[in-house]
């Protein structure tokens, strides 16, 4: 016997997400990525020409990769496929390649759409090459990661690689008002609430349409939300960062950046970023410690200093107290005169050392520990620098196979001035006693 009463009203389906429901139908509904979907767009050039190469779509998460991708399939000829990296193996992609090959014989293209292609190992990547080359496939392969990275160069010479943005605020908001046309009621936000919405969603569309959703479930009737209650309602969403990946690297190469520029206001802006996203508080110290080295150097020796008690700081007092020194750290290098001069110069001493071998170092400054070196003339004429006047000897110390070289050259900023004046009165003393 059957347990559903054929003879009664059916259930209504479940209405789908709001993300969908909104999905564009045209690529000039497409928002936030018009440098590619507008009139003059990359993509709209594209998609007008008889045929269509295969492309590599980079950008974030809820940027419309996925919604393009479809809009193209459907307004081709080709038969459109959409599989997910994730869920796709290699007896699966011979079928679909196999399929492909069919249909290019009776005339037929294949219009291949590929989500997270960069789950892909390196082997399964080239496995594209040859099906891509004879025409079966035309590929689009959707990535939140950076291409250059993680795919293959040989697939990346083949397609061109489109960069989606994330969704700016204006193209936010524009999705919020077509949310509310198609609810047919406004969200119950307050101004502050209804930005504080737009700026947890990270440049995320999907997101922005699934946090409004939260507040039409959560708001009881007549309720409007300001920015704390909102926060309360739907938590706070994590930002988009990936501390693997593409996130973790361009925060800190932003953060080194704002240092190296003199820029403290900005390097504490990425830092709260990066703190906020959850970066392990350790890493960030430890490159504020090398930018000490590579960016300040001797033009303010105290930097390493304080960016070493930073690190040492923040072991003792952990999370968060201790995240306030690395925040001191990073003002006082961003601060601090600016110097590579050291950096250049250790770059420019290894570069010398691989180009002249091993030459031994002048028998004069070498220790003579047995009789044998000593009557090879170990140590013969060395002269205690102690014992010359100004305590400076001048004597050569270079093989004699390089000769005397200028590597490390301060420069007239912070503390290197000092340096360079000293560097400058051993040279003319050097001179005057014939030490080269």
């Amino acid at each position: 016997m059957s347990l559903v009463d054929d003879a009664g009203p059916k259930a209504e389906p479940p209405a789908a997400p709001l993300a969908e429901r909104l999905r564009p139908k045209t690529l000039a509904e497409v928002s936030g990525q018009e440098h590619l979907t507008g009139p003059d767009g990359s993509l709209s050039r594209l998609t007008a020409a008889p045929s269509l190469g295969s492309m590599i779509f980079w950008g974030p998460p809820g940027s419309g990769k996925t919604t393009v991708a479809r809009l193209i399939g459907a307004s081709r000829n080709d038969v459109f496929v959409q599989v997910s990296a994730i869920h796709t193996g290699v007896a699966e992609l011979k079928k679909i390649f196999d399929a492909a090959r069919t249909r290019r014989a009776q005339g037929q293209g294949t219009l291949l759409f590929v989500d997270e292609i960069h789950r892909f190992n390196r082997a399964q990547q080239d496995s594209f090459l040859p099906v891509m080359e004879d025409g079966s496939i035309t590929l689009i392969g959707a990535t939140t990661e950076n291409p250059s990275f993680e795919l293959n160069a040989s697939l990346l010479s083949r397609a061109r690689v489109l960069v989606f943005r994330p969704l700016a605020p204006e193209a936010l908001e524009a999705l919020l008002v077509r949310a509310e046309r198609l609810a047919a009621k406004p969200l119950p936000l307050d101004p502050q609430a209804r930005e504080a919405l737009t700026a947890m969603a990270d440049g995320d569309g999907r997101a922005v349409l699934t946090l409004a959703e939260e507040v039409w479930r959560a708001a009881r009737p007549g309720e409007t939300l300001d920015a704390a209650r909102l926060v309360e309602v739907v938590q706070r969403r994590a930002p988009i960062y990936d501390k693997a990946q593409d996130g973790h690297y361009n925060l800190i190469s932003a953060l080194h950046k704002c240092v190296r520029g003199s820029d403290p206001d900005a390097a504490l802006y990425y830092l709260a970023r990066m703190f906020d996203a959850g970066e392990d508080p350790l890493f960030i110290a430890r490159r504020v410690v090398r930018m000490a080295s590579e960016d300040i150097g001797l033009a303010d020796p105290q930097a390493l200093i304080v960016a070493n008690a930073a690190k040492d700081a923040y072991d003792f007092l952990g999370s968060p107290e201790g995240e306030l020194a690395i925040a001191q750290a990073v003002v006082y290098v961003a601060a601090a005169p600016k110097s590579n001069a050291v950096y250049k110069a250790f770059g420019a001493a290894q570069a010398l050392a691989k180009a002249h071998g091993s030459p031994a170092p002048p028998k004069t400054i070498l220790n003579a520990p047995t009789r044998l070196m000593k009557r090879e003339g170990y140590g013969a004429e060395y002269q205690y620098d102690h014992d010359a006047p100004d305590a400076f000897s001048g004597q050569n110390y270079w093989p004699e196979t390089v000769g005397r070289h200028a590597l490390y050259e301060p420069v007239e900023r912070g503390f290197e001035r000092e340096i360079r004046k000293r560097l400058e009165y051993w040279a003319r003393l050097r001179k005057e006693r014939g030490g080269g």
